[in-house]
């Protein structure tokens, strides 16, 4: 089936990240993780309906946003889990973490159907497996429930809540756990697919209704479609190479919008990132790629 790519936004965001869709209202919510350090907005908000966008600032690297059921959001920031308003722009710490790591900050992060918010952190330096992975549930307790991730990208889960799948970026590794919806919790981890082979490592990910993942590879520039046995299914070459997180959108939910990042510099000790002087031509805006006749999940809000 044919399908369409456009540029929907020119908003040349430093790092985009961690797209949501909100069904409720219909408008988009993504995150540029980096953006404060070049004098960028944090948080940014599009409605394609009359094409407005709004943005908030913060004085954080962002990791990652969900949606409350009350109204306002939830934030993985560089330090710890917060609320957000949006209507004063006011934070609000619920719990710092790994205080006592200084390289390490939370990076992408969701929310599964019973309203938990999972988040993991980062190297900012891409190198040691020094960060963890975390749940924050309703009741605002933060308990660890993996570690030894050099970079958390992609959690999502499975349409039938018994699998939830993460990638660490720099390990090129996806994995899959036996999740419990009950609990919250994760068991047998397993490695479901890899990077090694392909030109770019996995970014942000989500799960289309069949049951399909689907990955932003950043450096190589596809979105990569997974069956449920870790097959590479398709892939969607997008037009620029630092694409970093997708999410399915529109009134029927059959639409992906697409991230990207205009960063060139990166404080990384590998050498995957090509020594670029300027961004790729688009790198940094927002993209859609409609007409694939695939439908996406709703993504769940934060019960807390």
């Amino acid at each position: 089936m044919p399908y369409r790519i456009e540029c929907v936004l020119e908003c040349a965001n430093h790092l985009g990240e961690g797209p949501i869709w909100d069904v409720e209202d219909g408008r988009l919510y993504w995150v540029d993780g980096t953006g404060r350090r070049v004098g960028n907005p944090s948080i940014w908000r599009y409605d394609p309906r009359t094409g407005r966008t709004e943005t908030w600032s913060l004085a954080h690297d962002i990791g990652a946003l969900a949606l409350r059921r009350d109204g306002g959001a939830v934030l993985a920031l560089d330090d710890g889990f917060y609320f957000f308003e949006f209507d004063r722009g006011r934070l609000e710490c619920i719990e710092l973490v790994e205080a006592d790591q200084p390289r390490s900050r939370l990076n992408d992060g969701k929310c599964d159907r019973r309203g938990r918010f999972f988040a993991g952190g980062m190297d900012d330096k891409e190198e040691l497996k020094i960060c963890g992975l975390y749940r924050l549930d309703p009741d605002l307790r933060v308990t660890k429930v993996d570690d030894g991730v050099i970079c958390t990208n992609g959690p999502c889960w499975s349409p039938d809540d018994r699998t939830f799948y993460v990638a660490d970026t720099f390990q090129q590794e996806f994995w899959a756990y036996d999740y419990d919806i009950a609990t919250g919790g994760l068991s047998n981890r397993r490695v479901f697919a890899t990077t090694h082979d392909d030109p770019g490592v996995a970014d942000g990910s989500t799960v289309d209704e069949e049951g399909c993942m689907w990955n932003a590879q950043v450096i190589g520039g596809d979105l990569v479609r997974y069956a449920p046995d870790g097959s590479v299914d398709r892939c969607i070459g997008m037009p620029v190479r630092n694409v970093t997180s997708l999410t399915f959108g529109g009134e029927k939910l059959d639409e992906i919008y697409v991230t990207s990042m205009a960063r060139v510099k990166h404080p990384a000790v590998h050498d995957m990132f090509a020594r670029e002087l300027k961004p790729q031509f688009g790198a940094g805006h927002l993209f859609k790629v409609s007409g694939l006749g695939i439908r996406g999940l709703p993504e769940p809000r934060f019960a807390g």
